[in-house]
C-alpha cells in the first residue's frame, strides 16, 4: 500500500535547520501501516532534507562547514544570470539533497535515539517549504 502525506513548515532560510520528525511519525501514525519505508521530500532547490542530531552546537557546525563549501560571498554564474544573491543556496541543497528515505518497522521510524530528520532552508530569507512524505509498506 502507498500513502501520501504533506505539510508545510515555516523557515527563517540562511541555513535555518528544522526538526521534521514529529511531522513524518505523524504521518507514519496516520497510515495506519506497519513496516516499509517513508521518503521525505522538500519541494524547492534551496533547501535538503537529512538526519542530525538536532542540537545547537551540531546546528552551528552544520552551517559553518556550509559556508567553507560554499561560501555566501563568492560568485556565482546563477545570481549574476538571474540577479539574485542564492547562488551558494543551491549548491548547498544539492549537496544534502532534497530527500530521505528511512525504514520503519512495527510502526515506528528506523532512527537512533539521537538521530532526527531535518530540514535545512539554505535561501536568503524566510520560505514557508512543503514536505511530502510518501510511506510505501503494509
Amino acid at each position: 500500500m502507498v500513502y501520501s502525506a504533506r505539510f508545510s513548515v515555516q523557515t527563517q532560510g540562511n541555513d535555518d535547520m528544522l526538526d521534521i520528525t514529529g511531522q513524518v511519525e505523524q504521518a507514519l501514525l496516520q497510515s495506519g501501516l506497519l513496516n516499509g519505508i517513508a521518503t521525505v521530500f522538500v519541494v524547492g532547490s534551496t533547501a535538503a532534507v537529512t538526519t542530525i542530531e538536532y542540537e545547537p552546537g551540531l546546528q552551528q557546525d552544520m552551517a559553518r562547514v556550509m559556508e567553507r563549501i560554499a561560501p555566501r560571498d563568492e560568485f556565482y554564474a546563477h545570481e549574476a544570470r538571474w540577479k539574485d544573491d542564492n547562488g551558494h543556496s543551491h549548491i548547498r541543497a544539492s549537496i544534502l539533497g532534497p530527500s530521505l528515505t528511512v525504514p520503519f518497522v512495527n510502526g515506528q521510524l528506523v532512527i537512533g535515539t539521537w538521530q532526527q530528520i531535518v530540514l535545512v532552508d539554505f535561501d536568503t530569507r524566510p520560505r514557508t517549504r512543503t514536505v511530502h512524505v510518501q510511506i510505501i509498506g503494509e
